[in-house]
């Protein structure tokens, strides 16, 4: 069932839920200029045997409102816009799992809003806080020393904004990024890739490429102190051909999070490939039924 969701004046969303609906909720919240769909049909499925499972299209993207040259806000309203989509499915209590930007909302909820949260699981992101990774043999490393992504990404990034080049071109331009975030592990799949992008494309309504997340004001992101002492249960999945936040992000993650917990899919990179679907599912699953029973 899909519904469309106010989260700030002029800005509407859309939302959708499948599962149980006396399930406990579990919120998807994807990537920067990723639609709600960039979560792929069968691992959503896997999640919603046991939660009632919503995902939802961020502002400036998908069904959503594109308004940001008319309104721009700055990154942290995703993560209120978040609040709004469990409060307009009822959900006084969420699990969350955040995947790349969505990762970093995630942890600005269980930093901000912990009262909203059962549990938090962080894919493929990186930690706001400013305290060091410490290597295991104790030495420390500073969070500006810590690896940056893949040098084939940022010069894929690098380059200009297309015009419109039309949909099967585009679809070319979002298989291409997506070859590079698949990893060097998992064989890559073009041919599902491309199916997940022209279903998004269909859903949206147009093939235009957004920019709206990577121009939005990223200041006082940091969470240093409410982060090392939170409460939330938190899973963080380490990813061993991550390109974007390459290990050790992951580690510093679980290191910088009171209480976290590190499970590595194997041969995963900064996509949902088919291949992980099961086996990051299951992490899932088994991080939040443990997250119940320890309440």
């Amino acid at each position: 069932m899909d519904r469309t969701v106010d989260a700030a004046p002029g800005i509407r969303l859309w939302a959708e839920e499948r599962g149980p609906a006396d399930a406990p909720p579990l919120l998807l919240i994807m990537g920067a200029q990723a639609s709600g769909l960039g979560w792929p049909e069968e691992f959503t499925d896997l999640l919603a045997t046991r939660h009632r499972v919503i995902r939802y299209d961020h502002r400036d993207t998908g069904r959503s409102t594109w308004a940001y040259d008319e309104r721009p806000y700055p990154l942290a309203a995703l993560a209120e816009d978040a609040v709004a989509v469990l409060d307009a499915f009822g959900a006084e209590r969420a699990h969350v799992v955040g995947m790349s930007m969505g990762g970093t909302l995630a942890q600005l909820l269980v930093a901000d809003r912990p009262e909203r949260l059962r549990s938090a699981t962080l894919i493929g992101t990186g930690a706001l806080s400013a305290t060091p990774w410490l290597r295991p043999d104790g030495t420390a490393v500073p969070v500006e020393d810590l690896p940056g992504p893949d040098p084939r990404l940022l010069e894929l990034w690098s380059r200009p904004e297309p015009d419109d080049i039309g949909p099967e071109a585009e679809l070319d331009r979002r298989v291409e990024h997506w070859r590079l975030l698949n990893g060097d592990r998992i064989p890559f799949d073009a041919a599902y890739f491309r199916a997940l992008e022209r279903g998004i494309v269909e859903h949206t309504g147009h093939h235009r490429a957004g920019t709206a997340h990577a121009r939005a004001d990223t200041a006082g992101l940091v969470r240093t102190e409410r982060l090392a002492r939170t409460d939330v249960p938190t899973l963080v999945v380490s990813a061993p051909a991550e390109p974007v936040y390459p290990l050790p992000h992951a580690q510093h993650l679980a290191q910088v999070i009171r209480g976290a917990r590190l499970v590595e899919i194997p041969d995963m990179g900064h996509a949902l490939p088919r291949p992980v679907h099961a086996p990051l599912a299951a992490a899932i699953l088994a991080h939040t039924a443990r997250a119940a029973a320890a309440r």
